[in-house]
């Protein structure tokens, strides 16, 4: 049950709606039973609420702090990856001169390609591509160690390419494929739909109309909801990584 195919607005609105149905099916149950069964206690069905929503608002703490651990990550891993194809940028003067433009220039497509990726949301060329300059910086580096195996200045430079590529893996990894798996997802709703209607139940049960509170209360959780999803996604929505770092670098290598 992946929320990702959702944009982020239609999430919080589809929550909120499902959250309300939630809330009046108990109500409308709980005020068939306060007719049908006069015998049973409203105390007990209190303590039933109190603590489903407890059970509720621990696993949405769980879960938001995974969502963020998560944002953490990615974050760092992407400013890790911009200090690493920096700094194969200034050691690509280590090259031969005839390589070292080469070099630079592949290094810009390859931060290019990053932006890219970012602010449109389609990774699939930057996906494409990496692996393409990958090779072609790999096969610079190969050749200058060939051309002066006991180089320490093109040893520098090599090591600082497998630091990008490594990078890449871990970015990939976290950034497109690590997300709040979808059996928590589903254990989110379904703790969510046990409370709420045995909220709607007690309300009914007690034979009280139906507050502006619940409303409140339905909001209140829906926005969660839809803040975990955005922090778990992080490329639709306002919580969004800046690219600033990435941005930054770019403008430092010059030449378009």
């Amino acid at each position: 049950m992946s929320t990702g195919f959702l944009p982020s607005w239609a999430l919080f609105a589809c929550t909120l709606l499902l959250f309300l149905l939630f809330i009046e099916a108990g109500h409308r149950v709980g005020t068939r039973r306060q007719h049908a069964a006069k015998h049973e206690k409203e105390g007990p069905v209190g303590a039933m609420v109190a603590a489903t929503l407890g059970l509720l608002g621990f696993f949405l703490a769980f879960t938001f702090g995974v969502a963020g651990n998560l944002f953490i990550a990615k974050r760092d891993v992407m400013l890790d990856e911009a200090n690493s194809i920096g700094t194969a940028y200034l050691r690509a003067d280590f090259l031969p001169e005839a390589e070292q433009e080469v070099a630079r220039k592949l290094l810009r497509e390859y931060v290019d390609a990053r932006i890219a990726a970012a602010e449109t949301g389609d990774v699939e060329p930057a996906m494409r591509r990496s692996p393409e300059i990958h090779r072609e910086l790999w096969a610079l580096a190969a050749a200058s160690m060939n051309e002066q195996p006991t180089s320490i200045a093109a040893g520098l430079f090599t090591q600082s390419l497998n630091e990008v590529i490594d990078l890449h893996t871990t970015r990939v990894l976290i950034a497109l494929r690590s997300s709040i798996p979808d059996a928590i997802w589903i254990a989110l709703y379904a703790v969510a739909f046990l409370a709420l209607v045995t909220m709607g139940y007690y309300g009914g049960l007690s034979a009280t109309s139906r507050p502006l509170a619940v409303l409140t209360v339905a909001v209140a959780f829906a926005a969660l909801f839809w803040l975990i999803h955005d922090l778990d996604t992080t490329r639709e929505g306002p919580l969004r990584i800046s690219q600033q770092t990435m941005l930054d670098l770019r403008e430092s290598m010059g030449a378009p």
